[in-house]
């Protein structure tokens, strides 16, 4: 079966924002939320929804996860748990793909989008049905969409929104980070020591 190429910004590009969020989260004490783990980066919004970028060497990667309420992709055991017609969500696929799909099922997590880049492009397999990564909104995809996750972060904690020019220079350090330009962007009594360590990790992702 042939595959859909995606328009999606490649594991680099995401790196720097990825990586801004996972500081400002692990400040506030919310780390596992966003995070750096051995050739993996993870990102969950605290309700269900996820997505892990596996990073599997020659340039190779891995981005999979569920949103809770719009994936209609019902794969493997998630199509008999829901009594749903299968999406078959490696059809076409390169066997590379497989192993973070494996890892993902023995964790019995359900799957609602699996998608492959090659080191040129990322790809799916062809299907219909909404897979829920559009309504994810994964931070790591926009400047535009890590300020709003970082803002709502400020928020949440009942806090000010910090400036746009100290989100964009945290973004801009692309996981490079160290305290001070983490402390400019979160208050007072919150960890930066913590968050800088948390980013600088996505450097050896």
């Amino acid at each position: 079966m042939t595959l859909v190429q995606l328009d999606l910004p490649d594991p680099t590009a995401m790196r720097g924002r990825w990586a801004a969020l996972a500081a400002v989260q692990a400040a506030a004490g919310h780390g596992e939320r966003c995070r750096a783990l051995p050739q993996l980066w993870h990102y969950d919004d605290g309700h269900g929804s996820w997505a892990d970028l596996h990073h599997l060497g020659e340039g190779r990667a891995v981005l999979l996860g569920q949103d809770r309420n719009e994936s209609q992709t019902f794969y493997a055991e998630a199509s008999d748990f829901f009594e749903e017609p299968e999406t078959d969500l490696l059809a076409g696929a390169p066997g590379w793909w497989e192993p973070p799909v494996r890892r993902v099922r023995e964790e019995q997590l359900f799957l609602g989008f699996v998608y492959g880049y090659d080191g040129s492009v990322w790809q799916r397999a062809d299907y219909e049905s909404e897979d829920g990564f559009n309504a994810l909104r994964l931070p790591a995809l926009s400047g535009e969409w890590t300020r709003e996750a970082v803002v709502a972060t400020a928020r949440r904690a009942g806090i000010p929104a910090p400036a746009q020019e100290s989100v964009d220079a945290l973004i801009a350090a692309d996981a490079a980070l160290d305290p001070a330009a983490v402390s400019a962007v979160v208050p007072a009594g919150w960890d930066a020591e913590a968050g800088a360590v948390a980013g600088r990790l996505f450097l050896t992702g």
